[in-house]
């Protein structure tokens, strides 16, 4: 029996889809990158855009020939595009898919497996055990001994409800996890040689909020800290609204806590983030960033920025222009505003900047921060620094320094898993090449 997933959109979806290939493992299914093969395809979708749902129903409707020529094969979808509420509309459109499971909830489609045999799937209790076989989640075999880096969810689902935002209504209300689901399955990863985790989160910063007297993201990184195996430790995506001053000091206190910071402001005027619901203004985000470089000298920040929401005028767009000239962050993951059904925005504005503007608009906010990554990184150029090699690409071994910098290196040597210092010989906008530092040989006595 085979198994076939095809994951599109965040890291959330990357790690919903590495459980569900661990659980049909568990089943005795073997995994196939040939649709064809299989007897098992799981589609896990993306509808943050309008151009993923697309996509997404795009590539289902591609497997409904299979389905005619083998009526034994089971679709699944899964993901945003069912969302908490979604399967009825979707199984009159889409007849020929056996099983519509939510996002992060494999139980529709191992209870439809096992006919039933399993019927408890649905209590969250149950399903855990299950998944993780006696707290032990065992990657998927095609990824055993080769993956270095995975993504461990700590929150599902979202409550703040940005009103450009489709996920609250996808993914439902924000669940945290209890912390001990959360260590033993890092746990179990350390012990398959897994040498970096990222906790993820809608909003990861109101890790524990949703529960009385629970621990919050900062004390979660405290005990987490302590796995043993574990080299280093990620968290996104945060809000400026829960970055407290607590959260800082644990990052710069813990050296496993990596000095990369996930923060999106997503506009730079503050009627645009009242109309986003964001809750902050430009001056609060600008002294959260100074507070935390004052804090944390050497980290690195991520922003997100969205172009073209209703209404932003040329000079409110500027705003965000000049805030990202000003503060020199590391990485901007740029979008163009577009309408999704069902949000706030998309029932309350008129989404009136034109598509040839929000296109402008992107390619100036690109152009800018291609040159403040380039100085940025220019920096590096003949410094030392810490790599965390993942995986060979056309002859190179990527890494990651812990500011996140992606790093080639070229040797014959296998560095999967290795963490070592190199030298930086290179450097451009979107990665650094670096050499190996020459380690001593051992003299016989």
């Amino acid at each position: 029996m085979k198994y076939h997933i095809w994951t599109e959109g965040c890291q959330m979806n990357v790690a919903d889809s590495q459980r569900v290939g661990s659980s049909l493992e568990h089943l005795g299914y073997t995994f196939t990158d040939m649709p064809e093969e299989a007897d098992v395809i799981v589609l896990n979708t993306c509808v943050v855009r309008q151009s993923a749902e697309d996509k997404a129903i795009g590539r289902v409707s591609s497997f409904k020939k299979l389905k005619e020529k083998n009526p034994d094969l089971t679709i699944n979808l899964m993901g945003c595009l069912v969302g908490v509420r979604g399967a009825e509309k979707l199984k009159a459109r889409l007849p020929y898919v056996d099983v519509f499971s939510p996002p992060s909830d494999p139980g529709p489609l191992i209870s439809h497996l096992t006919q039933g045999e399993v019927q408890s799937l649905e209590d969250a209790e149950t399903t855990r055990r299950f998944l993780m076989m006696d707290e032990e989640l065992k990657l998927p075999v095609a990824e055993q001994g080769k993956t270095v880096s995975v993504h461990v969810p700590i929150v599902y689902g979202c409550s703040h409800a940005c009103t450009f935002c489709i996920i609250p209504y996808k993914r439902g209300v924000e669940r945290s996890r209890p912390v001990g689901d959360i260590v033993a399955e890092i746990r179990s990863l350390a012990k398959q040689g897994v040498k970096e985790i990222t906790l993820l989160g809608q909003i990861v910063d109101r890790y524990g909020r949703d529960i009385p007297d629970g621990p919050n993201l900062a004390a979660l990184l405290r005990i987490v800290h302590d796995v043993e195996g574990i080299e280093r430790i990620r968290f996104l995506t945060s809000h400026p609204n829960y970055f407290d001053d607590e959260l800082i000091d644990t990052i710069a206190e813990l050296p496993r806590v990596m000095p990369h910071i996930e923060l999106p402001i997503q506009a730079g005027a503050d009627d645009i983030l009242e109309n986003m619901k964001r809750g902050y203004t430009q001056r609060d985000y600008r002294n959260l960033i100074e507070k935390i470089r004052g804090r944390i000298p050497h980290c690195s920040i991520a922003t997100d920025i969205i172009v073209g929401f209703p209404g932003e005028s040329e000079e409110q767009f500027m705003e965000t222009y000049r805030l990202l000239s000003d503060l020199k962050l590391d990485v901007a993951h740029l979008a163009r505003y577009s309408v999704r059904e069902g949000t706030v925005a998309a029932r309350r504005m008129e989404d009136n900047v034109s598509d040839e503007e929000k296109v402008r608009r992107f390619r100036m906010l690109e152009e800018l921060q291609e040159g403040i990554v380039a100085e940025i990184n220019r920096k590096y150029l003949g410094e030392t620094v810490e790599v965390l090699f993942e995986e060979k690409v056309k002859n190179r071994w990527k890494g990651r320094t812990p500011t996140n910098k992606l790093v080639f290196v070229e040797t014959d040597d296998d560095l999967r898993g290795r963490l070592l210092p190199v030298t930086v010989t290179w450097t451009g906008p979107w990665s650094m090449q670096a050499g190996l530092l020459k380690q001593p040989e051992l003299v016989a006595l």
